[in-house]
């Protein structure tokens, strides 16, 4: 018995479970350069999360801050040949390296925070307006037109001219220009999703509004709001930029990417290009980084757009 045992082949492993997750991850990372631009989208965040651990200075900190000789460096090494400015000084004797640090911690903060805040209030009322249909659906879709009729960049201008600077209020601003683009995407999705059987089988069934559209309507409309939500990301990132390169974003003493680079803008034809030069490219770097990732989530959770 024991020797028939000895000589018996082991039992056959059970398959594998291709679950939608796993089947998810496996096609999202089959593209490199998605895969590169999610990697350098994690370190970009790691790094905004712990800056105040890794950066060499605290840029908001005014002791820690050279005006009189330290302003207006580039790269420089001490004696020891050590880089003191890895990336140079602004005019305020900031290290650069350390700005850029904290300056992403700014704008992830106001592009994320915006875009989740727009994708509730957006895909809230584009569900309401799919659902219920009518004088309702014709109001919703209304409102959205007519945000949409106005340049972004101009909308944000004449709210923040009227609510004044501040990361609170370039939150906000960003919330009223973006709401829009979740609410026409969620209602299209919306209006395919309502026709299917199993909605007609929770209205048969008498449940309760609330809980057809947030426990079955809703996660159906997932994926395009993922999409979008990435994407709108980015767009808000380089959308508050753009305000505190205006002046009307961030305050000067807690500065972004956008306002670090306005901070130099005057010193490029002096050859001072390095305080606006690194911003920038971190700025680029991360728009693109999420946009990369962004675009291949449209190709992966699109069946339509699929091979």
């Amino acid at each position: 018995m024991s020797a028939t045992t000895a000589g018996a082949a082991p039992a056959a492993k059970a398959p594998r479970v291709e679950t939608p997750f796993r089947r998810f991850v496996s096609e999202f990372f089959e593209s490199k350069i998605a895969t590169g631009a999610l990697v350098v989208l994690v370190a970009i965040v790691l790094v905004a999360i712990f800056a105040p651990l890794i950066s060499p200075q605290n840029p908001y900190d005014l002791a820690q801050l050279d005006i009189m000789d330290g302003r207006l460096e580039p790269g420089s090494r001490n004696g020891d040949d050590t880089m003191t400015y890895w990336l140079g000084t602004d005019d305020q004797g900031r290290d650069m390296l350390s700005g850029i640090m904290y300056g992403l911690r700014i704008s992830l903060i106001v592009g994320a925070g915006s875009a989740i805040a727009a994708a509730v209030v957006g895909a809230s009322l584009g569900m309401l307006a799919a659902y219920a249909g009518g004088r309702t659906d014709t109001i919703i879709m209304r409102l959205v037109d007519l945000q949409l009729s106005f340049p972004t960049i101009l909308s944000a201008l004449m709210i923040l001219a009227f609510l004044g600077k501040g990361i609170m209020n370039v939150v906000i601003a960003l919330i009223v220009v973006e709401w829009a683009y979740y609410a026409r995407t969620v209602r299209g999705t919306a209006l395919v999703e309502r026709r299917r059987e199993y909605i007609e089988a929770a209205q048969c069934l008498a449940l309760p509004t609330r809980r057809i559209i947030f426990r079955h309507l809703l996660p159906n409309c997932m994926p395009p709001l993922i999409v979008v939500g990435t994407i709108q990301i980015a767009r808000a990132i380089a959308l508050e930029a753009t305000l505190s390169f205006l002046g009307l974003g961030v305050p000067i003493t807690e500065p972004s990417l956008g306002l670090l680079i306005a901070n130099g803008y005057e010193y490029m034809l002096s050859g001072k290009y390095w305080i606006s030069f690194y911003p920038g490219i971190a700025l680029l770097i991360t728009i693109v980084s999420i946009n990369l990732v962004g675009d291949h989530l449209r190709d992966v959770l699109n069946p339509r757009l699929k091979k």
